[in-house]
Formats: C-alpha cells, structure tokens, sequence
C-alpha cells in the first residue's frame, strides 16, 4: 500500500502514482514487459486474484517483477513528506528515504521502546507505559522464566537418563568383551552371563567402607605389597577371572586420566567422595567396582574396576 498523496509537499509526478492504489510508490516494483509501476504489496495482492497487469490486462508473471530503475528510486527519495506520527504531534517534514530513520527516533512515535523509569527497568512501548504494572509485569516475566528453566531441567533430566542408559550399555559390551578375551574365544554369549553373574554375586558379599583419608593413597605400590593384597582378594572370593586385571589396576600407570598423575588427582579430589569403595577384608585397601560405579565419570573409572591400597584412613 502506498503513500497518501496529502501526506506530501507539492505536486507528486503521475509516474510516482501507484495505479491500484492511488498513493505514492511504496517499494516499487516494475513489469517488465510493459513497464508500468505499483507498490510491491498492491501487485501481489492484485496477482493473487489474477495474473494480468491492472494497465492493459496483459499476462503478468510474478518473475516478472523487478525494482524500478535507479531514476524512478531517486526521484521518490527526494520527496518530502510529513511523518506517519503528525497525529501525535510531530511536525517534522523528511525526505522519503529519510523517514524509516526519523521513525525509529521520532519522539512523538507511540510505539517507540523506552524503559520503565518506575523501577522495574523493562522496556516497553511509549503507548502502553500509562497502563503499565511493574509488580504484574514481573510476576509476568517470573513466570515466563520459570516455565523455561523447568522445560530445561526436563530436558537436562532425559539427557542424564539416555546417559546413563547409554553407560549401562557400555558396561555391559565391556564385561562381555572382558570376559571373551578371559575365556579364549570371540563370541561374547559364550559363557558371558554367568561369569557376570558370579562378579556381581562377589561384589555383593564385600563390606562397603569410607575412606576418610584419600592423602593416604598409595599410587605406586610395590611388588611385595600387591602380592599380599593380590592374596587377600583371593582369600575373599574374587573370581579368578579378573584377580589378575584388578591387581594390574592398583598401580597408577594402569589408572584413568582423572587419577594418572598426582596433578590430576589433586583436580579430582573433591570427587572422591562419590566413589562406591568396598573393603578388601583385613588390609588397607578398597576395590571400585566399574559396574557400581556408573555415576563417575569415564577419566575416574575403568573396567572391570580399581584396586587403591592406602596407609591408613580405610573405614
């Protein structure tokens, strides 16, 4: 739709004139074929009822249309024209290619932003100020908030449950590999299910503990003192099938990322405390099962689980 003609200083060239409806050429586009001009918006609502020229009825197709050529631009750019908000009371009197800036500054523009200056600091249209409740408007904007961090611990607690299901996964294809390579043989059915079963059913005799002093670690135990927590192991059941792989996980050189270095396990400390340890009967010394241990994260845990020896500090 274009421009009311008395909007504008002087006479307006009928060339400016859009046909369909009789207003000042607003984003002007041209036929090709015969060349006449119409506001965007007219033309494509005229073509929507019929695909002619509203001139001299010939077929018109919108890829058809074009910009009007740069003399036709730049003559309606120097017309003048008052602004859309004189009703409200500006009196100012702008070029047309000026207007869309002036609009954005106008003062007397009734939908131009401003900041509650009441106290609540929101921004609003100059128009709706007089109605405008901060107390209500707040409460609007707390809400609103507090729809979106509900919709996203939502999405947070499915992500960590796909997770976690996803790690059980894991868990389970790593027992099975462990136990095909311990067995001899690639098919990770064969005999898979009841070794896992008399691991968990060994895991399940063993006392859990808290360590209370994690500095008493001993991340580099020596020949003698894994052979005696080795025996011990033993002597409480642990299946055969993974004495030797635990014993190998006692020393730091086998450990995940999160405890390979001293480095790495000062930054880790404070997660220690989420370890599900139970005690190696008689001795100083804790087993980390992987499979109770799902919760940690992948550098703080390996298959099929730890071996810490402490000096002291085992509860």
């Amino acid at each position: 739709m274009g421009y009311e003609i008395g909007r504008f200083e002087g006479e307006v060239d009928e060339e400016l004139i859009c046909p369909i409806c009789s207003g000042v050429l607003e984003d002007p586009l041209q036929a090709t074929q015969c060349e006449h001009a119409f506001c965007s918006t007219c033309i494509h609502d005229w073509m929507n009822r019929q695909p002619t020229c509203p001139i001299d009825r010939g077929p018109l197709l919108r890829k058809n249309l074009k910009p009007v050529p740069r003399i036709l631009r730049n003559l309606l750019s120097r017309l003048k024209l008052s602004c859309n908000n004189a009703e409200f009371g500006c009196t100012a009197i702008v070029k047309l290619d000026s207007l869309q800036s002036h609009l954005q500054e106008c003062e007397f523009n009734p939908k131009k932003p401003i900041l509650c200056d009441r106290g609540c600091g929101l921004t609003m249209p100059k128009d709706e100020l007089g109605d405008h409740n901060c107390v209500r408007e707040l409460r609007a904007v707390v809400l609103q908030q507090q729809s979106k961090i509900s919709s996203l611990q939502t999405e947070v607690s499915d992500l960590k449950m796909q997770h976690a299901e996803s790690k059980r996964e894991l868990q389970m294809l790593k027992e099975n590999l462990r136990v095909s390579r311990h067995s001899g043989t690639h098919s990770p059915e064969a005999g898979s299910s009841t070794e896992t079963e008399e691991i968990r059913r060994w895991i399940g005799t063993l006392q859990p503990c808290r360590v209370t002093r994690w500095g008493g670690m001993i991340s580099t135990p020596d020949t003698v003192l894994q052979t005696v927590i080795k025996r011990a192991l033993i002597d409480i059941g642990c299946p055969s099938s993974i004495v030797s792989e635990l014993m190998e996980n006692s020393h730091e050189r086998r450990w995940p990322p999160g405890l390979g270095t001293l480095e790495a396990r000062q930054l880790n400390r404070r997660l220690y405390e989420n370890y599900v340890c139970k005690r190696i009967t008689g001795r100083q010394a804790v087993v980390v099962m992987a499979c109770e241990n799902l919760h940690m994260a992948e550098e703080m845990i390996m298959e099929p689980g730890l071996v810490m020896i402490f000096a002291h500090g085992v509860e």
